[in-house]
């Protein structure tokens, strides 16, 4: 059932449908509106089962946002025609909604389901007493009897989903179709299914794009018909025929004898030369009389005394007439010892082989293996009558009568020995593939045998029978050396293959590097793009490769032929040594040092360290301001000093019970004197967890309270105990990545508990959350919670940055008589700020905590640091924090607060996680400034506003429950890819989230901004923001000074506190510096 037609439904009738529009430039993740069927996603589904509530809920999301989808339900329901609607749900649902789309619309059909489902509560299912209800109190005047009954004459097709869904061969229900591919289970979880299908669109759109460009798509085509005419497109899936796990038959031998009559001598021989008998003596089937070569050779196995074994045989007979390139051997495996009375069918079908030519033998096997000839030979009908006119009766019944069983004892023991079955299991051997054994009622179809001979020939059968063809071979043997081959070539392990590098010409575009005469050398060739962050590091590496070992070096300069933009923006030292460094005093050096030459004294530069994914490293001694390096200001060296203070163990969770992370359990890492040192928080994205740590043995916990009460760990890979052990534990000894995988499960008297329904334990839950406490007291967590405390969050790269920090700190003080506590990111702040920082708490009387959180390795990095910077503003709000704060208000770094930001935090948010003010209107003269009222955000906002990331409140609570941060991770992913999309990633996101996860708008009063809204407004403003103004482009410490008059006064106390600070620092080196000189030893 399609519940939409992009082609043909009205609501799309305002889409261009030409397919030259895929080729018309948009927006970076914009998905083109086409009224063409491009992408089709099918959700096969059980009606009565819980998960197909959130998979109709998803459904109806892509239909009402008009996402170019075409949306087709396949219910699999209960096919006995005893059974109504009033005995089986499924069955009801299926029926009231065929009534619904007959006699209203498709669209009220699915409005209908999505309304009844949000009925239902969590962990029940649907019953016929809730459709009964539903039908009688939304159509009244409907006949229930006549609609859900057995006469219902809504119950067309009914079998027809079940039937398909079991010829497809598709897994476990619920699944998904998109464009004929299925959905892995993974993918179908309903909070990450969106995200993916979206992809999975964006992804199909170039696919298509190639299509139109190349000419294979034009405007008359037909969209479906195209994607049917793919290669890839078979008409069944079977998991035993797509595994890569495989086993080969090994036909590399060549046996001195090859008489499989003589059961005795066949035993004592290995496998291989088994193998090699049995394929020298195997007789087949063909489509033709032998005049042709067989690409794909197929042995069948089983007991053809079964109804099992003969449908198997009857099967491949009827692909192999519909193909052009297979041909079928046969081989007995009888279930019993081999003797006259249980080989029947196959003697015959052996004597045909041996005397009938190969169309007799093919007709006269497949009247055979019918069931009706089963059964008359069971009532004593003797095989000569069952002979096919044309046939040699004399010769057939003359080798039938006189052939013996021994060369089918010999078969079955290459069965037992080589292909390790069981007497009377069944198996296919396809190009020496074998797929087996079969389960007693497995069936192999017809669509089977045409998906392997699909696989088996996609491999290298196809190019090893182009070669096979040019030796001129007759066609057995030539069908024997391309099984053989093939075999021998899909069997073998994938290695590396040597690729020799030649260069037509190195005048010019070419390095040369000779190696030391007279030595063994390397070879190394080197194609780099020299504008580029790869040719960078690789410089570095070639040179230090060069010092370790002897080489031949050739550098070819890969350049690109046109530049739109300099593809490089920095300058780069890649921190490598050869060998360890020792001292003139025979000490070793103290470290590795990147050092910068010759730099450009005018641009404006950023020190950043980019390191290995596990590591933590903060810079902790520099004077300088290392975000705002002006060499023309700096007498002497810019010199900074960074520190790896803490090594990451990396992990996956996954709940064992449903296959999907456990939103929200929480860690604890310690070591056994100390069992709480750091804690974390699992995320649903890939069910990812981060700890800090440093080199040692460690114990990982769940936390106690509500994840120790619900869940248990019951195993785990990567760690350093027994997979079954109570404690997991994990040594940290390299300074390599620890990634490890722990899988849980709840507690059987726990099943119904969810995770997320409370959000206080006992105590916070975090003493570090990956984090560090740098101030602020040390209360108990049961005062901390009686507290009314302000959590603000904001974050700052460098000393003119944190100056403004420091000045919107003291305006929040000023404006509240709330306890606060700030909470700043540490990863880019200055050594200077982390000094003074607690200096500035005991002044003011605030708390504050610095939190720390590395980029996971799976999330797209960003390169610029103040793009990284806005990524933490926005993708880890559900990690960064205890779960015991409900809600966190980010302030920018050069806002000034005018009024008390409890009002914000109490502010009723209507259900939505997070509040943002909207970007003002009022200053006309700023109008063609205004990106979002133009061009791809007016269409996506659709009258919305779009709000600015400066000042926002989050609440927390409500933030994780609907998995706000996951989402929001798994949009940036699919958009991030592209360079030119979320060109303010922090403010872009959530605003390009906004159908998905919903925005309170503040009221205007809570931000003002000069170079958005008007003067008059600003006497209302409850903070004010320096943003930047793109047409006067004023430098901020100018525009604070002029905008904000208290601004210079809250800059002076600060500047006043910080010189105290310095002073009493002085003072005490000095203090230090005397009392060292004192107790100085005389010398003679």
């Amino acid at each position: 059932m399609w519940i939409n037609d992009i082609e043909n439904d009205p609501m799309y009738r305002s889409w261009p449908t030409g397919v030259q529009e895929l080729l018309r430039a948009t927006f970076p993740g914009v998905i083109r509106q086409i009224r063409r069927n491009f992408f089709n996603l099918v959700l096969f589904l059980d009606p009565i089962q819980e998960e197909t509530v959130e998979l109709v809920k998803l459904a109806e999301l892509f239909y009402k946002h008009k996402i170019p989808l075409r949306i087709g339900f396949v219910f699999v329901i209960n096919t006995k025609d005893e059974i109504d609607g009033f005995s089986d749900a499924g069955i009801g649902l299926y029926r009231l909604v065929n009534y619904i789309a007959d006699e209203y619309d498709l669209s009220q059909a699915l409005m209908s389901m999505i309304s009844l489902y949000s009925k239902i509560d969590v962990g029940e299912l649907l019953t016929v007493d809730a459709l009964t209800s539903f039908l009688k109190r939304k159509f009244p005047s409907a006949n229930a009897k006549r609609i859900l009954g057995a006469e219902s004459e809504y119950d067309y097709t009914r079998k027809d989903g079940a039937l398909f869904y079991k010829k497809s061969g598709l897994g476990a229900l619920p699944l998904a179709l998109f464009n004929g591919v299925p959905l892995s289970p993974d993918e179908m979880d309903p909070d990450e299914l969106e995200t993916i299908i979206l992809q999975r669109i964006m992804d199909t759109t170039t696919t298509f794009q190639r299509a139109v460009y190349m000419g294979q798509l034009t405007e008359g085509s037909d969209v479906v018909d195209y994607l049917m005419e793919q290669a890839n497109v078979v008409p069944r899936m079977n998991p035993l025929i797509l595994n890569t796990d495989r086993k080969y038959l090994d036909f590399t031998a060549t046996p001195v004898v090859d008489d499989w009559e003589d059961t005795d001598v066949f035993s004592f021989l290995d496998s291989r030369d088994k193998t090699a008998i049995v394929a020298k003596r195997m007789k087949y089937f063909t489509n033709k009389d032998g005049d042709g070569m067989s690409p794909a050779t197929m042995w069948i196995v089983g007991d053809f005394e079964r109804s099992s074994g003969r449908k198997l045989l009857l099967n491949a007979l009827k692909h192999m007439k519909a193909s052009r390139g297979v041909r079928v051997g046969v081989i007995d495996n009888p279930s019993g010892k081999p003797s006259k009375d249980n080989t029947v069918l196959y003697r015959a079908i052996w004597a045909s082989f041996v005397t009938q030519k190969t169309k007799a033998t093919l007709e006269f096997v497949q009247k055979l293996l019918k069931e009706e000839s089963s059964q008359l030979l069971q009532k004593g009908t003797k095989m000569k009558e069952l002979l096919m006119q044309g046939m040699d009766a004399d010769a057939f019944e003359k080798k039938f009568n006189t052939l013996e069983v021994d060369f089918i004892r010999s078969q079955q023991l290459f069965c037992r020995d080589v292909m390790r079955l069981s007497p009377g299991e069944r198996a296919v051997v396809s190009n020496g593939r074998i797929l087996g054994p079969f389960e007693e009622l497995e069936e192999f179809t017809v669509e089977d045998f045409q998906l392997l001979e699909k696989i088996t020939l996609s491999g290298s059968a196809e190019k090893v029978k182009a070669r096979v063809m040019q030796m001129e071979l007759k066609p057995k043997q030539a069908s024997d050396l391309v099984m053989k081959v093939d075999a021998l070539l899909t069997a073998a392990p994938k290695g590396e293959v040597r690729r020799d590098v030649h260069f037509i010409k190195d005048s010019h575009s070419i390095l040369h590097l000779s190696p030391r005469e007279h030595e063994v050398c390397y070879d190394v060739v080197a194609i780099v793009d020299p504008l580029s962050r790869e040719a960078q590091k690789m410089s570095s590496l070639l040179i230090v490769l060069s010092q370790v070992v002897n080489v031949r070096l050739q550098v070819f300069m890969n350049c690109r032929a046109k530049l739109s933009e300099m593809p490089l923006k920095s300058f780069y030292r890649f921190v490598l040594e050869s060998d360890v460094l020792f001292l003139a005093n025979d000490t070793v050096s103290p470290g590795p040092v990147a050092r910068f030459m010759d730099l450009p004294e005018s641009p404006l530069l950023t020190l950043n360290m980019i390191t290995p994914e596990s590591w933590m490293v903060q810079a902790v001694r520099s004077p300088h301001d290392l975000d705002n390096i002006h060499l023309q200001e700096v007498n002497g060296v810019v010199t900074a000093e960074y520190e790896l203070e803490h090594l990451l163990l990396e992990g996956h969770c996954f709940d064992l019970s449903t296959g999907q992370p456990p939103r929200g359990l929480q860690f604890t890492l310690g070591m056994s004197r100390d069992p709480l040192m750091y804690d974390t928080i699992v995320m649903a994205n890939l069910g990812y967890f981060q700890l800090k740590a440093n080199p040692g043995a460690w114990i990982l916990k769940l936390r106690k309270g509500r994840s120790e009460d619900i869940y248990q760990v019951l195993a785990h890979d990567g760690t350093d105990s027994p997979a079954d052990a109570g404690d997991v534990i994990v040594v940290l000894n390299s300074f390599h990545s620890k990634i490890i995988k722990v899988r849980v499960q709840k507690k059987a008297d726990k099943i119904n508990e969810d995770l997320l329904s409370e959000t206080s334990e006992s105590k916070g839950i975090w003493d570090s959350i990956a984090s560090i406490t740098g101030g602020g007291s040390k209360k108990d967590a049961g005062e901390k919670k009686k507290e009314d405390v302000l959590n603000i969050f904001s974050v700052a790269s460098g000393h003119l940055y944190e100056r403004f920090l420091r000045i919107m700190m003291l305006s929040v003080l000023r404006h509240t008589k709330t306890p606060v506590k700030f909470w700043f990111l540490k990863n880019y702040l200055s050594p200077s700020f982390k000094e003074t920082i607690s200096h500035m708490a005991e002044s003011y009387g605030f708390q504050y905590e610095l939190v720390q959180y590395k980029w996971p390795r799976w999330l797209h990095q960003q390169t610029e640091k103040q793009r990284i910077i806005w990524g933490y503003k926005i993708l880890f709000l559900d990690v960064l924090f205890p779960l015991a704060v409900e809600k966190i208000i980010f302030v920018d770094a050069d806002q000034i607060v005018r009024a008390d930001l409890k009002e914000l935090r109490d502010l009723d948010l209507e259900g939505a996680p997070y509040g943002y003010t909207p970007f003002c209107d009022s200053r006309r003269e700023m109008e063609g400034y205004r990106f979002w009222k133009m061009g791809y955000w007016a269409s996506h906002l659709a009258h919305r506003k779009y709000h600015i990331s400066a000042l926002y409140v989050v609440d927390l609570k409500k933030f994780r429950k609907i998995a706000a941060g996951d989402r929001l991770r798994g949009q940036y992913q699919a958009l991030s890819q592209d360079p030119n999309s979320l060109s303010n990633l922090d403010q872009d996101l959530p605003n390009n989230m906004i159908h998905q996860v919903a925005i309170k708008s503040l009221p205007q009063e809570w931000l003002w901004c000069e170079t958005w809204c008007d003067d008059t407004s600003k006497v209302t403003a409850k903070t004010i923001d320096l943003c930047n103004n793109p047409k006067t482009k004023e430098p901020k410490l100018t525009a604070a000074a002029r905008i904000v008059p208290e601004w210079i006064e809250y800059d002076n106390e600060i500047k006043q506190l910080l010189r105290g600070v310095q002073e009493q620092g002085s003072a005490a080196k000095d203090k230090q510096k005397a009392s060292t000189s004192k107790h100085i030893p005389d010398e003679l």
